[in-house]
């Protein structure tokens, strides 16, 4: 019987190169180009000229990195990790308009399980096999032709490291006004360049955080508690809600078709309808918010290990409580007792390592029976966090529909994410009403108050824009304006002189953003410290205005 064989294809060294340079930096680079084409419209002979050398370009430099590299014999290996890095961003950029740089390397690392999981659909997966795997394979099976003379191949790949810089300088002496002005004006246009985006966002992570072990730095060492929080019938419990990608368009609070708010809206809350985020993402917003630096000077190197409002409250002699359902705290918990709600999956309350926000209130009332003087609590919860919007709501708070049960979003009708979004934000408004509800049967041994604030919010497909993590400077108001409101009970108001109609006024007429929350929370506990400033205490103006 005849024998089948498949042999494999063979090429020169350095054509297997220049084939390796032109996949990835042409066929694994199309978000790139199709953002290049958006800003330079080829609308002139000298535009389109322009446009046709971004290519040539990306392929000469990366024919003098892999060229390089196989000097070494390390070629295989580079051209590896360039396909799968290059595959990757580019489904993520296409599919979702992320941004590639330091702070999605650390959305990344900080992605649980779960949310990794919630990631996953069929569609990714093809496109990492057949656009990254594929090619790896193939480039692993091309076998390179063994030159009779070893120097002749190291000279003509010197030469092709040579052409392909040369090629470079040309371009730079015909159009370098052009690049110069399209990569200044557009500085996240290069973020969409891979693999180099995503070897610099590495780069840059790893260098930012070569400095976490430098040592803690202490903030409000003078803090007490002040005399009139102690004297009293009752004590003091506050609740912090910390919201996750809750975006406050989506708000019926602050004027919303659906109807998502219909229990807060009869808690008699004050929402803050104009409010802003330190960024657009848990990773920046958590510590920035918990921290004593306001977003214009927010420094996250520093915010690593420095202490933030929850050390401040605790050193006043404060009780701290941290219960966690959204995959970590950032930081801002690490030096507090805190406990992490998801692990305990309970059942009924957990699938497939992510909990219903209900679980943050199991043992919670108990805690609060055997707490031992003031207490301060925070809820960290997943929110609306997605894509999976849809897992974010038991089925009794599925208010609209049709709905997107589904994790490719981008495939999902208008309607029916927005209907699944909606029916997330019900739910934090369920969880919200809980909590108030939870304070209010503790009002003969405490006096009381909430705090419910998101960390950023997100984008649902406008202009095709999804999720959330886009740097500041060009993300869009649906990632950066979030819900944020207060509630006082009765007796807050009264003992501490809390004027709540002035509250309103100031909540409708006024800005307001994180930056207000470390003031606020210490204003609530009563905390006196050097570190307390009054012009960010969002109930400053009201107090004593009786």
């Amino acid at each position: 019987m005849p024998r089948f064989s498949l042999r494999r294809p063979a090429m020169g060294h350095v054509s297997y190169l220049v084939l390796c340079a032109l996949y990835i930096s042409v066929f694994l680079n199309i978000a790139f180009y199709k953002q290049a084409f958006a800003l330079l419209p080829v609308d002139s002979l000298h535009n389109g000229l322009v446009f046709a050398t971004l290519p040539i370009v990306a392929v000469c430099a990366i024919n003098i990195l892999i060229t390089l590299a196989s000097f070494l014999w390390l070629d295989r290996l580079v051209v590896t990790l360039f396909i799968l890095l290059s595959a990757a961003a580019q489904y993520f950029i296409m599919n979702f308009s992320v941004v590639i740089d330091r702070a999605m390397i650390t959305n990344i690392l900080d992605t649980t399980p779960a949310e990794s999981f919630a990631l996953m659909s069929t569609k990714l997966v093809l496109t990492l096999l057949s656009t990254g795997l594929l090619a790896v394979i193939i480039a692993w099976w091309i076998r390179v032709k063994k030159p009779a003379q070893a120097w002749k191949s190291l000279l003509w790949r010197m030469v092709s490291v040579a052409v392909s810089a040369l090629l470079i300088v040309i371009v730079a002496l015909l159009f370098y006004k052009d690049y110069a002005s399209l990569f200044r004006n557009n500085k996240e246009l290069v973020k969409s360049l891979s693999p180099s985006n995503s070897i610099v966002a590495i780069n840059s992570w790893y260098s930012h955080h070569q400095m976490d072990n430098l040592p803690l730095v202490r903030i409000g060492e003078d803090a007490v508690q002040k005399p009139e929080m102690k004297a009293g019938p009752r004590r003091n419990l506050t609740i912090l809600v910390l919201g996750e990608t809750s975006r406050a368009e989506n708000f019926s609070l602050g004027g919303y078709a659906h109807e998502t708010n219909p229990r807060l809206a009869k808690d008699n809350v004050v929402y803050y309808p104009n409010t802003t985020s330190c960024g657009t993402a848990t990773a920046v917003s958590v510590p920035c918010m918990f921290s004593n630096m306001p977003r214009s000077r927010y420094d996250e190197q520093l915010a690593h290990h420095q202490e933030g409002l929850l050390d401040v409250i605790q050193r006043a002699g404060i009780n701290v409580l941290w219960n966690e359902n959204d995959g970590g705290c950032k930081g801002a918990c690490d030096r507090v007792p805190h406990q992490d709600m998801t692990s305990l999956n309970l059942p009924g309350m957990c699938i497939d390592g992510e909990c219903y926000d209900d679980v943050l209130f199991h043992g919670l009332e108990d805690y609060i029976d055997n707490l031992k003087g003031d207490g301060v609590i925070v809820l960290h919860t997943i929110g609306s966090h997605g894509p999976t919007y849809y897992n974010r709501y038991p089925k009794d708070l599925r208010t609209f529909s049709p709905t997107c049960d589904s994790n490719e979003i981008q495939n999902c009708t208008r309607e029916q994410l927005v209907n699944t979004y909606d029916n997330s934000i019900v739910n934090v408004d369920y969880i919200v009403d809980k909590a108030i509800k939870l304070l209010e049967s503790k009002q003969s041994t405490f006096t009381t108050s909430l705090v419910y604030l998101s960390d950023h919010g997100e984008s649902l497909g406008e202009n095709g824009v999804y999720l959330h993590g886009l740097p500041w400077s060009i993300a869009p108001d649906t990632q950066k304006h979030v819900p944020m409101l207060i509630w006082l009970s009765p007796d807050y108001q009264q003992r501490y002189g809390v004027n709540y109609e002035c509250m309103k006024t100031h909540a409708k007429a006024n800005d307001y953003s994180q930056d207000n929350l470390f003031s606020t929370m210490l204003g609530l506990a009563g905390v006196a410290t050097s570190e307390y400033k009054a012009g960010d205490d969002i109930l400053t103006a009201c107090r004593g205005a009786n």
